[in-house]
């Protein structure tokens, strides 16, 4: 018994050396994990291959769980701080439905996902259940035949056309992630503040700039923001209060048929709000990064807070203080709205899994409400992407969901199709909406610059 248990030891010790030496190569400029805001900062390796199902790809007819001998399937993901959620919650709600497979949650640091999950998939040593960041990363391993199309699988009908769109092929023809999650955008503020000065939460521009103007009046810094990192102007500036002005999806899919340029008024306009939004942001404010504007906004050094859904579990453990949101608001009353419910998170399935029945059982259970239900409770800001009627037990967490019935959803515009190129579009807006609202650019002057960029690659 001493010598087979010694052998095991050796044989343990060596699979680790080699997981450790096949995951060392990891691009440096690797997205940050969802609890951020995730941001488009790398090409996929191929941007031309055909976007048909590879013949490995074709999914088993069956969707019913083996019965009999039990079944482990391993899920990988970049999500490591959730392990205690899945392990806790969503692993023993799904086992105690289906006793005969037991589920493994297997995380890496979200910095290294990308690399250690490529060199596991080439190996032949990827778990059944694959973790899938939206857009370009996993239509690749899909085109690539790591990830199985899953356009029958029972539950795929609960998604809209949007939700699906981070994780489809570009004639739409193969869907290969079961969406999980989504991030809407708005505007935190601070209660306290707004109940000092006789505040109501602004619904159009001229409010939003009232509100502000009061503020500043007072004493208060009213806007929360920095530009040193970039993306925070294009991520909580741009992408936040845009889509009121293009339209949401009309917009969005103007600019990938060609019929629409960011030059055209709606792109400028949002621009000049941003460069109007500079004089109320706190003094020095080309020099915060995003830590420290999170900081002044819980300290209760600034009143508001252009962000997302994704604060809500750091700010309600930070701020002393009642917060309350506002949707990104319209040009004029009475306007729709649109909100950017941003596609985050999804799961997919191991083409070359050998348990495919009870991949696609597990995977059938997350379109579920009942997945839907446990997943939105346990991560505070991170929202189904079905159509099943959720209740969600935090209060600002189900305000942000609310706005999904007062107004049209739409994603960042940024991040399908318009980021596979050189000059990168996702990077661009960055360095022109922070340039706009440093002075350094004017807003008809990134219009040119973003659509110049994008002509010298992109040809819808």
């Amino acid at each position: 018994m001493r010598k087979l248990l010694t052998l095991i030891s050796l044989l343990v010790a060596l699979s680790l050396v080699l997981t450790a030496c096949g995951g060392g190569g990891t691009p440096a400029t690797e997205p940050p994990a969802i609890t951020e805001p995730p941001a488009v900062t790398e090409e996929p390796a191929a941007t031309d291959a055909a976007t048909e199902a590879p013949a490995t790809t074709e999914e088993p007819a069956a969707t019913e769980p083996a019965t009999g001998e039990q079944v482990t399937l391993t899920i990988e993901s970049w999500r490591n701080d959730d392990l205690a959620i899945w392990q806790d919650t969503i692993i023993p709600a799904f086992e105690a439905q289906y006793p005969n497979i037991n589920v493994e949650f297997n995380p890496t640091a979200p910095a290294e996902y990308n690399g250690v999950l490529n060199t596991k998939l080439q190996g032949g040593t990827a778990g059944d259940l694959i973790t899938c960041r939206p857009f370009d990363a996993s239509l690749e391993l899909f085109q690539q035949g790591h990830l199985a199309s899953l356009n029958d699988l029972p539950g795929m009908e609960n998604f809209s056309d949007v939700a699906k769109s981070a994780w489809i092929t570009d004639d739409s023809s193969d869907v290969f992630c079961v969406p999980m999650a989504s991030v809407i955008h708005g505007f935190f503020y601070n209660k306290d503040k707004f109940d000092e000065y006789g505040l109501e939460e602004p619904t159009t521009k001229e409010e939003f700039m009232t509100v502000l103007q009061t503020l500043q009046e007072n004493g208060e810094t009213p806007l929360v923001m920095g530009t040193a990192e970039q993306w925070e102007a294009a991520t909580m500036g741009f992408q936040n209060i845009g889509p009121n002005y293009w339209q949401g999806e009309e917009g969005r899919q103007a600019l990938l048929a060609g019929t629409a340029k960011f030059t055209d008024e709606p792109y400028v306009k949002t621009w000049q709000d941003l460069a109007e939004w500079s004089q109320y942001l706190p003094e020095g404010y080309e020099a915060v990064k995003y830590p420290d504007a999170q900081s002044l906004f819980t300290l209760g050094q600034g009143v508001i807070y252009p962000t997302g859904s994704w604060e809500i579990g750091l700010f309600e453990s930070q701020a002393d203080f009642e917060m309350g949101i506002f949707p990104p608001y319209v040009e004029n009353e009475g306007d729709t709205c649109y909100i950017s419910d941003h596609t985050d998170i999804a799961i997919g399935m191991n083409a070359a899994t050998e348990h495919p029945e009870e991949a696609q059982t597990f995977l059938s259970w997350v379109a579920s409400e009942e997945f839907a239900t446990l997943y939105a409770n346990a991560l505070p800001g991170f929202f189904p992407l079905s159509n099943a009627e959720v209740t969600l037990d935090n209060p600002l967490a189900n305000e942000f969901l609310s706005w999904r019935q007062q107004c049209e959803s739409t994603i960042r515009n940024s991040y399908q199709i318009l980021s596979r190129g050189e000059p990168n579009l996702e990077n661009e807006l960055w360095r022109v909406s922070a340039g706009v609202m440093n002075g350094s650019i004017t807003p008809e002057q990134a219009g040119e610059e973003i659509q110049a960029g994008l002509d010298q690659w992109y040809q819808p």
